[in-house]
């Protein structure tokens, strides 16, 4: 299998365990009950001016440990003041060390909407990812199919989520409209081989309508990739590692908003 394949696979015992504790029925209640909300994340990607979207994220397949030291609560507020529109939480343990607590304690603290960062294989993670405090879930069309991404889109929709659909290619970005999203994530990596594209992007932005929110995902490491994100039209980009590996994060998004 390849890493995707691994992190799919992992997801599906997580969701397991987790059923035999909580079962379906029990956490569908519990988050339906909860207010709907209206939508922020989205709200938070539509403004004039792109949106930056920052990462708490500890490892990664590609890297490694990216950050022994993770305050995350410390990370996520710093990122908060020196003006993220959204902040991206990690929440997959084995590979990327995250854990459902960070989003739930990150999303309680901060008043910008909170993307969880993990790979949905079943609706019970969106249950999940309400109940966490997020206000958007990553479904990647690589691990679903057309009809469960529908359905999955639907899902959020009735919980008050935001669905960031992450696409690779063409077929995958078509997939995406046809299920309805309305937040298309370009990733410029490759992960089922971690490899990293920057044009990634730029050749799927024609694909995209303009009246559907576009994400870039991944490489973007200094101004200059914010301003080719800028330049063909992206609504926001998704920042990670280089702000992770910085030691001021407020200094290096200021940097990187230089570029926009």
């Amino acid at each position: 299998m390849n890493i995707l394949d691994q992190l799919a696979c992992h997801a599906r015992q997580r969701v397991a365990a987790a059923k035999a504790i909580l079962p379906m029925a029990g956490i569908r209640r519990e988050a339906l009950a909860m207010a709907k909300g209206d939508f922020p994340f989205e709200r938070a990607l539509s403004g004039d001016d792109l949106a930056f979207i920052c990462e708490c994220k500890r490892a990664s397949p590609s890297k490694g440990m990216i950050a022994p030291e993770f305050p995350y609560l410390d990370i996520a507020q710093a990122y908060e003041a020196a003006g993220a529109d959204a902040i991206s939480v990690l929440t997959e343990p084995k590979w990327f060390l995250g854990s459902d607590s960070y989003l739930r304690e990150i999303a309680g603290r901060v008043s910008v909407p909170c993307l969880r960062k993990d790979f949905t294989v079943d609706e019970y993670m969106l249950y999940e990812a309400k109940l966490l405090g997020a206000s958007a879930a990553l479904l990647i069309c690589a691990i679903l199919d057309r009809a469960r991404l529908k359905d999955y889109i639907q899902v959020c929709d009735g919980l008050g989520l935001s669905a960031l659909v992450e696409v690779h290619d063409a077929a995958e970005a078509e997939m995406a409209l046809e299920a309805g999203a309305r937040i298309v994530g370009v990733n410029n990596r490759n992960l089922k081989d971690f490899t990293v594209d920057a044009g990634n992007s730029q050749r799927l932005r024609a694909i995209i309508p303009a009246e559907v929110l576009f994400v870039s995902e991944s490489g973007v490491k200094d101004a200059g990739d914010v301003r080719i994100a800028r330049d063909i039209g992206a609504d926001a980009v998704l920042v990670g590692e280089a702000l992770m590996r910085s030691r001021d994060k407020r200094a290096k998004l200021a940097e990187l908003r230089g570029g926009a």
